[in-house]
C-alpha cells in the first residue's frame, strides 16, 4: 500500500526523472569502476614493463659471458639497481640461483610453484601483486620472465609498501571530470524529462476526459512544448475533436431518423443479425399487432406470426447463405381483416435489416375507385355523345327535315353538350383534388355572404320552382378555407335541392351549433325526400336515386360525391338524413381552423 501510495504522490514528470537518473547513475558507477580497473591495469602494466625491461637487459649482461660470475652478478646489479629492488636467479627447476637480498639462496625453497614463476615457464613472462614472500617475509611485486637460451628466469621484485600502493592507485581526474560531466548531464536530463513528462501528463488528462467524455478546454493545444510530442499530442487532440464532432452530428442525425421514423406514415423496425430490435417506431407495432391479431409482448415476437414466415425464412435462408454484399430484398402483401398491408425487407451487408410495413388499404381503394371512375366515365361519356351524334346524323341525312324538327334536334344536342361540358367540368374537380389535395390555399371565408350570393345567383331557378330560401346564417361568420371549394359545396348542394326536392318548396341554411373545434351547418329542404335504401349510396360517383330522371334534368351523378370530397379536403365530415314525402337535410362540420 505505501508503494502505491508514493507512486501516485509523485508526478509523472519526476518519475521519468529519477528513472533515467538511476539509470544514468547506474551506468556513471559502472563506468568509473571499469575506469578504475582500467587505469590500475594500465600502471600495473607499465610497472611491469619497466621489470621486465630490466629483467632483459640483466639478461643481455649475463648472456655475453660463458659462465655464470656470482659476484659480476652481484656487482652488475649493485650498479644498475634502483632502490629496494629485489633480483632474483632461477633455474627451470625452480632452485633458487642467486638472490641480491640474500647472500646465501642455498636455503631457499624450491620456486616452482611460485605464481609468476609457473607463468612465465607457461607464457614466457608473469607477474604476481602483493604476493607474501615465503623466503624473505613481507609482501612483493613480482615480474618474471624465462629465457630458453640460458635455460633460467630471471625475476625482479619491488617491495609492495605505501609508496607502490600509491604509484599503482589509479588517477582521480577522471572521478571528478566523471561527476562534473555527470552534473551538467542530470541538469540537461531533469530539462528535457520535465518537459516530456509535462507533454505526457497533458497527454494523460486529456485521455482520462475524453474517456470520462468530459469537454475539452480549447486552449489545451497551447499548453504543450514545441517539439515532436507536442506536434503528436495536438494531433491527437485535433483528431479527438473531429471524431467528437462526428459524434455530435451522428448523435444529431440519428435523432433526426429517429423523430423522423416516430412520424413516418410507414412502419419501420430495424434489427441485428440476431433478429434483435435495433429501433422499431410506433407504427410498425401497430401493424404488427393488427396482423397477429393480438398485442405482442416484445417487438421480436412478429418473427412468430404466421403471415410473417415468408419473411423470417428469407432472413434464415440469407444467413445461411451469405453470397456477396449486395443488399437482398423481399416484399409480399397480407391481407387481414379487410386490411391490405405491403410488407418489405431488406438485408444489409453485415446481416442486419430492416422491414417496413404499410398499409396500402387506402391505396387499393382509390386504385379500384380510379377503376370505377374510368368505367363510369366511359359509360357516362357514351350517352351525351351518341345522343349528340345521333341528332346530327338524323339532320345530315335528312335534308327534307322540317326546319321544327332540325331546331328541336339542335336543342336536343345542346343540352347534352351542356351535360357534357358539366360532367367534364366535375370530372376535372374531382381529379384535381385526388392528385394535389394539400396544395390548396385557404383564407378566412365569409360564409354568410357567400350563401347570400349563391341564392341571388340561382334567383331565377327558385322562382321557376316556386322555392323559397331562407339564408338563417349569422352576419359576419367566417371559417378557414378555400374561398372557391367552399362555394362548390354550397352551390352543389343548393343546385341538387333545386333539381330533384321537387316544388312548391323551402331550403333553410343554418349554423345550428359551434364548440371549440367545428362549425355545425344544416343544408335542409322539405322536398320529396329520399328512401332509406338510397342513404349509403346517396354521395357515391355516378350514383343516382332516379336515374332516368337525372339524366333528363342533364345531372352527372357527381356533384353531391365532389360536395363530400371537398368536405373531406377541408378536414370536416358531412352526414344526411332524409324522410320520404317530408324532406332532406345536409349536416356539414367544418373546422374552425385548419391545419
Amino acid at each position: 500500500m505505501t508503494i502505491k501510495l508514493s507512486s501516485h504522490v509523485l508526478s509523472f514528470n519526476k518519475k521519468l526523472f529519477l528513472s533515467v537518473i538511476s539509470l544514468f547513475i547506474a551506468f556513471a558507477i559502472c563506468f568509473m569502476a571499469f575506469q578504475y580497473r582500467r587505469e590500475k591495469e594500465y600502471k600495473i602494466e607499465l610497472l611491469n614493463t619497466q621489470l621486465q625491461n630490466y629483467n632483459d637487459r640483466l639478461n643481455d649482461f649475463l648472456r655475453g659471458r660463458d659462465t655464470l660470475n656470482i659476484q659480476q652478478l652481484n656487482d652488475y646489479v649493485c650498479e644498475h639497481t634502483f632502490e629496494d629492488l629485489r633480483v632474483t636467479l632461477i633455474n627451470k627447476n625452480g632452485t633458487v640461483i642467486y638472490d641480491n637480498l640474500e647472500k646465501d639462496p642455498s636455503h631457499f625453497e624450491n620456486h616452482h610453484n611460485r605464481q609468476e614463476i609457473k607463468k612465465a615457464i607457461i607464457y614466457g613472462s608473469g607477474y604476481s601483486i602483493n604476493r607474501q614472500s615465503e623466503s624473505l617475509g613481507g609482501e612483493f611485486f613480482y615480474s618474471a620472465k624465462y629465457y630458453p637460451n640460458l635455460d633460467y628466469i630471471i625475476r625482479s621484485a619491488l617491495p609492495y609498501n605505501v609508496s607502490l600502493m600509491r604509484h599503482l592507485k589509479a588517477d582521480s581526474h577522471y572521478v571528478w571530470f566523471t561527476l562534473i560531466i555527470s552534473l551538467i548531464l542530470i541538469i540537461v536530463f531533469y530539462r528535457f524529462t520535465h518537459k516530456l513528462g509535462m507533454s505526457i501528463t497533458k497527454l494523460q488528462q486529456f485521455a482520462m476526459k475524453a474517456d470520462r467524455n468530459e469537454p475539452i478546454d480549447t486552449d489545451m493545444q497551447d499548453t504543450f512544448p514545441k517539439n515532436e510530442l507536442g506536434e503528436i499530442s495536438q494531433h491527437i487532440i485535433q483528431i479527438y475533436k473531429r471524431l467528437h464532432q462526428a459524434k455530435e452530428d451522428l448523435y444529431i442525425e440519428r435523432e433526426k431518423l429517429i423523430t423522423h421514423l416516430q412520424i413516418s406514415h410507414e412502419g419501420l423496425g430495424v434489427f441485428n443479425h440476431r433478429k434483435e430490435e435495433i429501433l422499431v417506431n410506433n407504427l410498425f407495432t401497430q401493424y404488427a399487432n393488427l396482423i397477429s391479431d393480438k398485442n405482442l409482448s416484445s417487438t421480436e415476437e412478429i418473427f412468430s406470426i404466421p403471415e410473417l414466415q415468408p419473411i423470417t425464412r428469407f432472413i434464415t435462408k440469407n444467413k445461411e447463405r451469405s453470397i456477396g454484399k449486395e443488399e437482398k430484398r423481399m416484399s409480399l402483401n397480407i391481407d387481414k381483416n379487410g386490411r391490405i398491408f405491403a410488407v418489405e425487407c431488406i438485408i444489409f451487408q453485415d446481416d442486419s435489416f430492416e422491414i417496413s410495413i404499410n398499409d396500402i388499404t387506402q391505396e387499393k381503394e382509390q386504385a379500384l375507385l380510379k377503376k370505377q371512375l374510368t368505367q363510369n366515365i366511359a359509360h357516362e361519356l357514351k350517352t351525351p355523345v351518341s345522343s349528340i351524334q345521333g341528332y346530327l346524323e338524323t339532320i345530315v341525312n335528312n335534308p327534307t327535315l322540317p326546319r321544327e324538327k332540325i331546331n328541336a334536334f339542335l336543342e336536343r344536342s345542346y343540352a347534352q353538350s351542356n351535360r357534357l361540358a358539366h360532367l367534364l367540368r366535375d370530372i376535372s374537380v374531382l381529379t384535381r383534388m385526388e392528385e394535389a389535395p394539400n396544395m390548396i390555399e385557404t383564407e378566412p371565408v365569409n360564409l354568410t355572404t357567400m350563401m347570400r350570393n349563391i341564392l341571388n345567383e340561382v334567383t331565377l331557378e327558385l322562382e321557376e320552382k316556386q322555392i323559397t330560401a331562407h339564408n338563417m346564417l349569422p352576419e359576419g361568420l367566417t371559417v378557414q378555407g378555400n374561398s372557391s371549394l367552399l362555394y362548390s359545396i354550397f352551390r352543389n348542394l343548393t343546385d341538387n335541392a333545386i333539381a330533384y326536392a321537387g316544388t312548391h318548396i323551402s331550403i333553410t341554411i343554418r349554423c345550428f351549433r359551434e364548440d371549440e373545434r367545428f362549425y355545425y351547418f344544416s343544408f335542409s329542404d322539405t322536398g320529396v325526400g329520399v328512401g332509406p335504401e338510397h342513404l349509403s349510396r346517396l354521395f357515391e360517383r355516378f350514383y343516382r336515386v332516379d336515374k332516368g330522371r337525372s339524366r333528363k334534368l342533364g345531372g352527372t351523378g357527381l356533384g353531391l360525391a365532389i360536395v363530400h370530397q371537398l368536405v373531406m379536403l377541408h378536414g370536416g365530415e358531412i352526414h344526411v338524413e332524409s324522410e320520404v314525402g317530408k324532406g332532406t337535410t345536409f349536416t356539414v362540420e367544418l373546422p374552425l381552423h385548419q391545419g
